[in-house]
């Protein structure tokens, strides 16, 4: 297998998907893969996953999902069920493509919710733990309001050129994020059934003061888990732990990954 570039993009399932690589190659190194949020890419995560693999010394690979970022969109846009579609169909293969050897998922929103999708349907032992942050396992009303909100915030205030300084396709990315999540047909999303099916030691984290959900989310996972859970509930946070509680966030995910891989994969780290 050809060793990844630090930066660049993958071909997978016909799409081309732009990636950043910290720390050695995934076939030699544990790593943390991270799935970004309804509206991120590799550039929203800002120094986080370089913080990460300072703490960790684990390998972290980021991606941009179809039309978010620097990777193209395809057609005919996401569909209804696109969390799971992008867990079952696109990130089995970017496992592949990438040489994944072992490691955890960390998924943030959406991404939470597609590495949530992914542990409940695929039995993967090479991913031995899940990081959820701010997760989605049902739809909740006020998920919908701040949706909403956003839209409006698109449409007539600076929301479109803030995330355009993120997406290359920023219309695409807005437009196909918010119209699902407002189309009737999504309230019927949840995750309960993966839930039950997780064996997988899995860490949540959510903010106290998120407003595009409730504890609801969390109280399901510890009502449905039947594996290994751990809780984080942090005061003064909203949706996006990783950039308002950073150190805390870091550290948490750190003391997680120690315990969850205690025999992870030796090797001397290269510079980046």
């Amino acid at each position: 297998m050809e060793l990844l570039a630090e930066e660049g993009q993958i071909s997978v399932a016909g799409m081309a998907l732009e990636y950043r690589l910290i720390g050695a190659p995934p076939s030699r190194s544990s790593t943390i893969v991270m799935l970004h949020e309804g509206l991120g890419s590799v550039s929203t995560w800002g120094e986080f996953p370089r913080r990460v693999f300072e703490r960790t010394r684990a390998s972290v690979f980021v991606y941009s999902r179809a039309g978010y970022g620097a990777s193209p969109p395809v057609e005919p846009g996401l569909p209804i069920d696109y969390i799971k579609r992008h867990a079952l169909d696109v990130l089995p293969k970017i496992l592949e493509a990438i040489g994944f050897s072992q490691g955890l998922l960390l998924g943030h929103s959406d991404g939470a919710s597609m590495a949530a999708a992914y542990a409940g349907n695929v039995a993967d032992p090479r991913v031995r733990g899940l990081v959820l942050m701010a997760p989605h396992f049902c739809v909740e009303p006020e998920t919908l309001a701040e949706i909403r909100n956003a839209r409006k915030a698109f449409e007539t205030g600076d929301l479109r050129q803030r995330l355009a300084r993120y997406h290359n396709y920023v219309d695409t990315a807005f437009r196909g994020w918010n119209d699902v999540w407002l189309d009737p047909r999504f309230s019927a999303f949840n995750l309960r059934a993966e839930l039950a099916r997780i064996s997988v030691p899995m860490l949540i984290i959510r903010g106290d003061g998120d407003h595009y959900g409730t504890h609801r989310q969390v109280h399901m996972a510890k009502e449905i888990c039947k594996g290994p859970l751990e809780t984080l509930l942090m005061p003064d946070c909203g949706h996006v732990p990783h950039r308002e509680k950073p150190a805390q966030t870091v550290d948490a995910i750190a003391r997680f990954y120690e315990r969850v891989l205690p025999d992870r994969i030796s090797e001397s780290q290269p510079k980046t």
